[in-house]
Formats: C-alpha cells, structure tokens, sequence
C-alpha cells in the first residue's frame, strides 16, 4: 500500500505543516481541499508556531502583514499576534482582523498592565481602547511626550513589611534621582544603587531599585525586596531547559529577615511552598527573554538571580526600601550605551530609549508578583506610615 503525504493522519500533517515558514505554509494550504481543511481546523492549527517564529524574532516575514484577510488562518492566532507584536507593525503595517469583543478585550488584557484599564471609557469599544493605547505608548516611546498623564506612580516596599504607592511629575520623572532622595532620607546615600531587572512586557519593562549592603543588624536588612525579586521556592539554573518539571515541593525558613549567621533561633518559622502553587505570567504576557516568568527563563535577559539561597551577589542582603517602577520600552531601549554590564545597575536606566517610565499601581503589583499579597503587612496611598 503507498502512503502518501495526504494520507497520513491529520495530527501528524499539521504537526509538519507548523515546521513550515509562513509564506511556504500559505502556498501550501491552498495545494488541496484536504490542506485547505486542515490548516483552517482551529483545533489543528498549524499556523501558531510559524507566527511565534516571527513574532519572535527581529524581522516579521512580509506575509504577516495581511494574514487576516485569509479565511484558512483561525482568528485565535490574532490573539498572540495583537498581545506579542510590535506596536509599529500593528499600527501601521497590519492589516487588522474583525474580532469579537470579547477578543480585543483579551488582547487588552494580555498585553498591558492591569493599572491601565483606567483609560477605558464606558462608551468605547475593547478595540478602540486597545489601538488608542497601544498609539499612546508608541508616541510616548518615541517622543518625551507625558501630556496624557501627568503623574507616575510607583511603588517602594518598605523594610519593615509595609508598602507605599507614591507619584511623581511626568515631566521631570527620574527614578535614578527619586531613590537617591530615599537613600538619603534612609542614611544609606553612601551605598551604591542597584538596578535589577524583574520582568519585560510587550510595551513595558519592570524594573526595581534597591541597596545591598553586609548590615550589621537585621534591622536594616528588607525580607520583602528578596522575596519580590526571587519568589521562594524558585531557583535560577541555566542548563535546565524547562524549571517547572522535575521540582519538588520542599520547605523554606521564614526568619522575618535574612539570617545573619549560620545559627537559627527559636522564633523561625518553615513553610512549604509548592512549585504548583505558581502559574506562568499571561495576563500580561511576558516578552521571549521572560517567557517563563516567574519562573527562571534561560539564555542570559533574567537577571533576577544574581546571588544564591537568601544572600545576593559577594553574600550582600537588599537593605532599605526597594523602589519598583514600569519603563517604556521604545526601539533603542536594548541598544548598549555604555561599559557596564547588560541589563542590569546603570544600562537599564541610561542611555537612549531608557527616559518614557509609565504608572506602576497596587493592581499590577498584584499581576506580576501575587505571591507579595500575603508578605505585604499594610498598603499605603501616599507617603508616610499608614497611621
């Protein structure tokens, strides 16, 4: 009996069809009725891996501009297309599907951060508000531009378990000067500033500031920056190609504060954390470089893990308050400007496309990191103490 590629079955002709490029896969769908079937079959669809493929990397192959206008292409793939391409492509390169507004509301929620629901008004469409916003962070990335919002909010997690929600103008916005003010005001002006990167979005970056330092007393010493920046439980290791198999759950010391010593006292506490009990970041969709967030994601962007156990790197603790803020993310964002080290202390913050910062609230506090809702001992609008 001759076996023909036709004749195979259709799981097996569409898991081949999806190592095809895209525009060897649009020929190839309109070969037969029987190719015509299977690469329009939603439940199928070859057509994800080839669009991730060009999603993800620097060039988008002509063809992606105006796969909506064909019927054999399920409309679900514009889901990841909208949540994961440029803004550029989309606005201005893209010719855009007809979707339901469940969809664009989908869209909307996969790519932006929860905090920027706010710019939807009750009259407008899902899509109206995605495609105004998705055009206000390009031209805030492009320009200096802060006329849509006046003030940027950030968040700084205190030391002693509680957290502040602060703002700042726009206009004159600088995170780098914003925590030398709070080194100061802390006595910590002497240490030097370190700028880790926690996770990148499709229009935005998360970035935190703190201070590492060998602290005499545990006083000093801020449990909340360590647990934000390293969710317990998870480690970093490059040569593991997937880290959420192969873990077990296990159990982790809680001392309130970083051990000093190797001796531990009586008021430690242990609990278990479950690895199960973390989901991967969709809602909004990491980038490639933090695809598998909050989990470690290999090839050398996730910088969160720079130390071992509870110490960070040469064994130094996170000392003060730690400043979180949310950063534009524009076309000379990742373009070096200077000797220090990629993504992380000064190249994050200096440098060309590294000057558009956007609000960061308690809501897309929550979103990246729901694991600090329970660490989190008071939530304060404003400055102060909360009293």
């Amino acid at each position: 009996m001759t076996v023909t590629f036709e004749s195979l079955p259709v799981e097996l002709i569409a898991e081949i069809l999806g190592e095809l490029d895209l525009e060897s896969l649009i020929k190839t769908s309109y070969l037969s009725r029987r190719m015509l079937a299977i690469t329009s079959d939603s439940s199928l669809n070859p057509w994800r891996r080839p669009i991730l493929r060009n999603l993800r990397s620097a060039t988008y192959e002509d063809c992606l501009s105006h796969l909506s206008v064909r019927q054999t292409v399920p409309r679900q793939n514009w889901i990841e297309i909208l949540s994961l391409a440029r803004p550029s492509f989309i606005l201005y390169d893209a010719t855009l599907p007809n979707l339901k507004a469940a969809d664009w509301e989908e869209c909307f929620n996969r790519r932006f951060l929860p905090g920027w629901k706010k710019w939807k008004r009750d009259d407008a469409s899902w899509r109206e508000t995605f495609i105004k916003l998705l055009h206000r962070v390009w031209h805030r990335s492009q320009t200096s531009c802060t006329a849509d919002e006046s003030w940027t909010r950030y968040i700084v997690l205190n030391r002693n378990g509680s957290a502040n929600e602060l703002e700042a103008s726009s206009r004159a916005f600088n995170p780098v000067a914003i925590f030398n003010d709070m080194k100061l005001q802390s006595n910590l002006a002497h240490l030097e500033t370190r700028i880790r990167l926690v996770v990148t979005l499709a229009d935005v970056r998360i970035l935190a500031f703190g201070t590492l330092n060998r602290p005499r007393s545990t006083l000093m010493v801020n449990p909340n920056a360590h647990i934000f920046l390293h969710p317990p439980g998870i480690e970093a290791d490059e040569t593991d190609i997937n880290p959420r198999i192969h873990r077990t759950n296990h159990h982790v010391t809680d001392h309130g504060v970083y051990p000093m010593g190797d001796e531990l006292s009586d008021n430690q506490l242990t609990y278990q954390v479950a690895y199960d009990s973390y989901t991967r970041l969709t809602h909004p969709l990491p980038a490639v470089s933090h695809f598998d967030y909050p989990w470690f994601t290999p090839g050398g962007s996730d910088k969160r893990w720079l130390g071992s156990g509870e110490e960070e790197e040469e064994g130094l603790c996170w000392v003060g308050g730690l400043m979180v803020v949310a950063q534009i993310v524009g076309p000379k964002t990742y373009e070096r400007s200077g000797d220090w080290s990629p993504l992380q202390d000064l190249d994050l913050v200096l440098g060309p496309g590294r000057q558009q910062y956007v609000s960061f609230t308690w809501n897309d506090l929550n979103a990246i990191a729901p694991w600090m809702e329970e660490r989190i001992t008071k939530k304060i609008n404003g400055p102060g103490l909360g009293i």
